[in-house]
């Protein structure tokens, strides 16, 4: 639903106007920010300019439609709304923006013909309109939650059309926008269109002061299978055959410890027992290995090329981008980030590869979804580091009970919401009229 004409109002704030302030007075601080990061791993220092809203490749001739998704979940979860989106008669080009290099990573690999990707500049006025000014979009796409106050401003004054899709407000940000009811309401009043992935997002989008949300249902239920190396995949096969096997993935700190825990615990009653453990961010996989082996297990790590051999006890997976590896490795997953206050991470990933899943009971990140998963046989809930042990070993004892959580955890991921279809068709309701072809929006 568009924006009524009427509604040409906007909530008065005066914290906008000092933001932006605030950002441009900041503006000496951010090659030391930008090289603090480079040093750190964080940035690509060959695309650094993208950061200041310098382009490095021209704008696309014709219509283009911009997304931004801030990092790897909502970069997946958008991949089979830009293909329908470029099949659309109107031929447009999409460009589209992320903040991490594991999402650039991801783009380079899995953009089709006809979608690039550049970095999304920081917050600052001026490189926002210096990469508006480039790109001039038909469109502006906003996934999920992060809102860049410089960017949506500066694409609102230059008329054009935004929309906020799978939009996702968790409990904890919600009581943080309240903090600011008429900051947050002035950048929701930007947004032609709203799209929450949930019935709790979207009743809290409205009392934030969203003036219509509409409820199309979540991006990353039609998301397609995590990719991988089917030779790799063999490979380790090869080398874990005959091995029960499980996987801890996503994790945060504290949560390696608990695998570990685990793993010794169920060691002695399954024979050969290999635990693989996968963070959430694998620039800690240099300390989690210190701690794991300063405990005295056997870790192979697989940034270091270390191989598994018959007495490795713990397979450490710091690298990027092979989560689809070892969810296909694993039939059996505790989905991390639920034993730590982080919120959970998105079970469809593990689903869609046939895991029975585990995980703990932080879940304000994807409540919805755990609730259905749970309702429907495909994940066991653990309270703490001594159910988690319990619900393993179970798992890897009963062959039939992980068969059935695998096969409801794939009924649940193959049977797609639609969600991806009536979120194209919205936006590409915002196009007609506002491209002009070969020069995109004024």
């Amino acid at each position: 639903m568009n924006r009524p004409a009427h509604m040409e109002e906007r909530p008065s704030s005066l914290a906008m106007p000092f933001y932006r302030l605030m950002t441009r007075a900041l503006a000496p601080a951010v090659p030391a920010l930008l090289s603090r990061r480079e040093a750190r791993g964080k940035e690509d220092p060959a695309r650094r300019s993208e950061r200041l809203g310098i382009a490095s490749i021209q704008r696309p001739t014709g219509v283009l439609i911009w997304i931004h998704a801030a990092s790897v979940g909502e970069s997946l979860s958008v991949l089979p709304l830009i293909e329908r989106l470029l099949s659309d008669a109107s031929s447009p080009h999409i460009l589209i923006t992320t903040g991490t290099l594991t999402s650039a990573k991801l783009m380079r690999e899995r953009l089709p013909q006809k979608a690039i990707h550049q970095f999304v500049p920081l917050d600052h006025p001026a490189y926002c309109a210096r990469f508006l000014d480039h790109w001039r979009p038909d469109l502006g796409v906003w996934v999920e939650s992060e809102f860049w106050p410089n960017l949506i401003v500066e694409s609102s004054e230059r008329k054009i059309p935004l929309a906020l899709i799978n939009a996702r407000i968790t409990e904890r940000s919600f009581r943080n926008w309240k903090r600011a009811p008429a900051f947050i309401a002035n950048l929701l009043s930007r947004f032609s269109i709203l799209m929450a992935q949930d019935n709790a997002s979207a009743e809290r989008l409205r009392k934030l002061g969203a003036y219509s949300v509409s409820e199309p249902g979540n991006l990353k239920h039609d998301a397609s299978p995590l990719t991988y190396d089917p030779a790799e995949l063999a490979r380790l096969r090869a080398l874990t055959v005959m091995r029960p096997i499980w996987l801890a993935s996503n994790t945060h700190e504290g949560e390696e410890r608990a695998a570990a825990a685990v793993h010794r615990r169920l060691a002695p009653r399954h024979s050969g027992l290999l635990t693989v453990i996968v963070p959430r961010h694998p620039a800690r996989g240099v300390a989690i290995l210190r701690e794991l082996r300063a405990s005295g297990l056997s870790v192979a790590c697989r940034s270091k090329g270390e191989a598994i051999s018959e007495h490795t006890e713990i397979y450490l997976g710091d690298t990027l981008g092979e989560m689809g590896l070892f969810y296909s490795l694993c039939d059996t997953a505790f989905v991390g980030g639920t034993l730590s206050e982080t919120g959970g991470h998105n079970p469809f990933e593990a689903a869609r590869l046939g895991c029975a899943i585990v995980a703990g009971t932080s879940d304000f990140n994807f409540a919805e979804v755990y609730a259905l998963f749970c309702a429907s046989g495909a994940m066991w809930r653990v309270a703490d580091e001594a159910e988690l042990s319990g619900a393993i070993d179970m798992l890897l004892s009963d062959g039939n009970l992980r068969r059935r959580m695998s096969e409801a955890a794939m009924g649940l991921a193959s049977s797609g919401s639609g969600a991806t279809l009536r979120t194209a068709e919205s936006l590409l309701s915002l196009l007609p009229g506002r491209a002009r072809e070969g020069g995109g929006h004024a």
